[in-house]
């Protein structure tokens, strides 16, 4: 195990108790705009140190890093979150620290790695596809998604790729969080399709051998 990896494993359950707490500070404004000030403001604090955190976190991994630059392309998504923090929606980046334990406990055989990704990505894809188009519209003139309860119906009808079409996106950054989640939701049909058709071919491969034995 290299330093950079029992560094990560070190701080892994921190860095996931953090990204809850920036969730609740983040989501809590989107969802109830009419929130006190005072509290408005105790959220805000809270989401920046969160934010410090996970750059002194990127900072000591980078550090302890054999080959830095190629570490940082690696986690090109840490790096954007400490380098962007103004962009709202990418804070949510954050959430991916989740991956890390998924890639643990997943299945060692290549179709459970698959679906257990597929499946962890399409909940984290929804939640937080739905906390950004609801940040993003429901100032916005004209908007239709003005809820949770809108903002979590669509988010799952756009990453599904069903599209009823009752309730859409009016902004920029809107539309843009809706390009994403439809390019996930088509990546994971064929992601999951494709590791079910491997593993399809590898049983009945199996079957085969065991028979001309």
């Amino acid at each position: 195990m290299t330093r950079v990896e029992r560094w990560e494993k070190r701080a892994e359950i921190p860095l996931l108790l953090l990204a809850v707490a920036f969730v609740v500070a983040y989501a809590w404004p989107v969802v109830d705009p009419n929130l006190q000030s005072d509290l408005r403001d105790t959220l805000t604090v809270l989401s920046w140190a969160v934010w410090a955190a996970f750059a002194v976190d990127l900072g000591v991994r980078l550090v302890l890093a054999d080959d830095r630059r190629r570490y940082a392309l690696r986690h090109w998504y840490d790096v954007a979150l400490v380098v962007l923090p103004v962009l709202r929606a990418l804070r949510l980046l954050r959430l991916l620290v989740l991956l890390r334990m998924f890639d643990r406990s997943a299945a060692s055989n290549l179709a459970g790695r698959v679906l257990t990704y597929a499946a962890a990505i399409a909940l984290m894809s929804v939640g937080l596809g739905a906390l950004a188009v609801l940040d993003a519209e429901q100032d916005a003139a004209g908007a239709n998604i003005a809820t949770i309860g809108d903002a979590v119906w669509w988010a799952c009808t756009t990453v599904t790729t069903v599209g009823y079409g009752d309730h859409f996106p009016v902004t920029f950054q809107g539309r843009a969080v809706a390009v994403v989640l439809m390019i996930v939701g088509i990546g994971l049909v064929a992601t999951v399709t494709a590791s079910l058709a491997s593993w399809l071919l590898a049983h009945v491969e199996s079957e085969r051998q065991q028979a001309d034995a």
